[in-house]
């Protein structure tokens, strides 16, 4: 069935659907799926029906992508994202650690060098202070 979707798309036939209202789709049957259900591009796209299965390969990974994201984003006590891959909330025992970003990191190792310390010693003392602070 894919590949008859494939030669109409080269032939310049296109359902027309955009990647934006393909996202809505998208998360509205993710909201709808039962908390057993696996959370899987292709379970997403079967439930979506025709408009999955005809859509470009490239508008479904744009969508689902912009779906996982908007998701996670409104939804966090049911959803969550662990690197790229969409889970349940409930199947998380813990939320996944938040890892600093590489700029962060820079900027961390060069206020250490400057202050003549370790990044680890001045982490530490960035959060008692934090937490000093917090106190009052």
């Amino acid at each position: 069935m894919r590949g008859s979707f494939g030669q109409a798309h080269r032939a310049g036939f296109d359902i027309g659907l955009s990647t934006g209202k393909l996202t809505k789709a998208m998360v509205e049957v993710l909201l709808q799926l039962p908390p057993d259900a696996p959370l899987s591009k292709e379970v997403v796209v079967h439930y979506i029906g025709f408009l999955g299965q005809a859509s470009k390969t490239r508008d479904v990974n744009a969508a689902w992508t912009s779906a996982k994201r908007q998701v996670v984003r409104d939804h966090p006590d049911r959803f969550c994202l662990v690197g790229k891959v969409l889970r349940w909330t409930a199947s998380t025992p813990d939320p996944p650690p938040v890892k600093l970003s590489a700029a962060g990191h820079r900027k961390l190792v060069a206020l250490a060098a400057k202050e003549g310390t370790t990044p680890d010693e001045m982490l530490g003392s960035l959060i008692s202070s934090w937490r000093q602070a917090k106190k009052k």
